[in-house]
């Protein structure tokens, strides 16, 4: 059984700062992608920025610049920090994984459980 666990969403002033991990546990042969998404209620979720390997990343237009993703492999941790926050980042964010459990498995999808993150003005 894979699980990931999110943490580091909160309340923050627009132009403030916050930082989210997600961590993977349980058993993991390898993580291919790593993701950040977010979705506000009533809303399909929207991409964020992605990892894919050690160092190749994207970021959806509208955080270019702001947010930051970098990942850890030795804990199977990913990371988001984001910057000069604004009112219309606030949603519930959620991190997603694509990896394999075993070396003889296909990658299967993962989802965190979502951390809300509230941007006053």
């Amino acid at each position: 059984q894979v699980q990931l666990v999110e943490s580091g969403g909160g309340l923050v002033q627009a132009g403030g700062s916050l930082r989210l991990s997600c961590t993977a546990s349980g058993t993991i042969f390898e993580i291919s992608t790593m993701g950040w998404y977010r979705q506000i209620p009533g809303n399909q979720r929207d991409f964020v920025a992605i990892i894919i390997g050690k160092e190749d990343t994207d970021y959806a237009d509208s955080v270019k610049g702001r947010f930051t993703i970098s990942r850890q492999d030795v804990t199977n941790t990913v990371y988001l920090e984001m910057s000069s926050l604004k009112p219309e980042d606030t949603a519930v964010y959620y991190c997603h994984m694509s990896l394999k459990r075993e070396s003889t498995e296909p990658y299967y999808h993962y989802w965190g459980q979502g951390t809300q993150v509230s941007v006053s003005a």
